[in-house]
């Protein structure tokens, strides 16, 4: 197994926090920037701030929502608040209640194979989201296998054998435009066969045919459920933090048809759009599992809401 980047995971803590801070750092400079300048004429708190305060929390894209959540607390709470740390502080108090508390440790897999479905349209950073988690895995001593199911693009399985060869892992693949449920089909009855803890099923995000997109990740995940009965036991859906509210938008589409049960926020680094993690995290009852801060396997971590908070202002 290749672990040259994989064993630094137990030192990562400090450091991630640091990549973190550093991936929101737009989001950060047009919240904290601003807010700071609200005050800088020692305004009070009233009507014409708040309506200013609503603005800046929308271009952040927490969503018009959230934001009306967030600036109905700050009115209740305007008489405590007299500068913009106390502000800063409210803000941070608030969102943090948003996202919930701290994050409940992962839950004992409690089937073999577990099965993970990934789900995301193209573009948003999917396949390289799939290849970190089964480097994690296995760094847990996992014994994972990657269906390459999204057989409507070359690139993706490609990219995907890198990734799988890279981290030790198995994979099982079908030639150009086979059938994606055939191939998942045959990954898990690999992965029974083989003794496998893990299978991460990768699946198309666009069809360049005919066939809907939904109807087809229909037909994967019950023929999932064919095989090994109550599979696939995750749906992680990917989102690309940079499109900010359409990130949501792809949340709910998905989520309506196939159920999803967690997320992973790809491309958080970078964007003035940090926002949308609290917009996600308020808007939909989905938990928000992992976020992405770059190209390492180490960028890919669980998510921590007290960790982003304190990244983010």
């Amino acid at each position: 197994m290749n672990l040259e980047l994989l064993t630094k995971e137990p030192k990562e803590s400090k450091g991630f926090f640091k990549r973190l801070k550093t991936g929101l750092s737009k989001t950060r400079q047009l919240l904290t920037t601003d807010i700071d300048e609200l005050f800088s004429n020692k305004r009070k708190i009233d009507d014409d701030l708040l309506e200013e305060l609503e603005e800046l929390l929308i271009t952040s894209d927490i969503g018009v929502q959230t934001a009306m959540d967030l600036i109905q607390s700050i009115s209740k709470r305007s008489a405590s608040i007299s500068d913009a740390g106390q502000l800063k502080d409210a803000l941070k108090e608030k969102i943090l209640a948003l996202l919930g508390t701290k994050t409940p440790p992962p839950a004992p897999l409690a089937a073999k194979p577990h099965v993970i479905m990934v789900i995301g349209v193209n573009g948003v950073g999917k396949t390289t989201t799939i290849g970190k988690l089964a480097a994690k895995f296995a760094v847990s001593q996992k014994k994972v296998l990657i269906a390459a199911a999204d057989t409507f693009r070359a690139a993706a399985v490609e990219q995907l054998v890198i990734w799988a060869d890279r981290a030790g892992v198995d994979i099982v693949k079908h030639k150009d435009k086979a059938d994606p449920a055939a191939v998942a089909y045959d990954a898990i009855e690999a992965a029974v066969a083989r003794g496998a803890d893990i299978v991460i099923v990768d699946t198309a995000g666009r069809l360049h045919t005919s066939v809907n997109l939904m109807e087809e990740l229909k037909k994967i995940k019950r023929t999932i459920a064919k095989k090994l009965p109550d599979a696939p036991h995750e749906i992680l859906l990917v989102l690309d933090a940079t499109t900010g509210q359409n990130a949501l938008s792809q949340a709910k589409m998905f989520n309506d048809v196939l159920g999803v049960t967690a997320i992973a926020l790809a491309k958080l680094d970078g964007t003035a759009k940090g926002g949308i993690v609290v917009g996600i995290c308020n808007a939909l009852e989905i938990p928000l599992k992992y976020v992405g801060i770059g190209e390492k396997i180490e960028d890919l971590q669980e998510f921590d809401p007290e960790l982003f908070v304190d990244a983010l202002f």
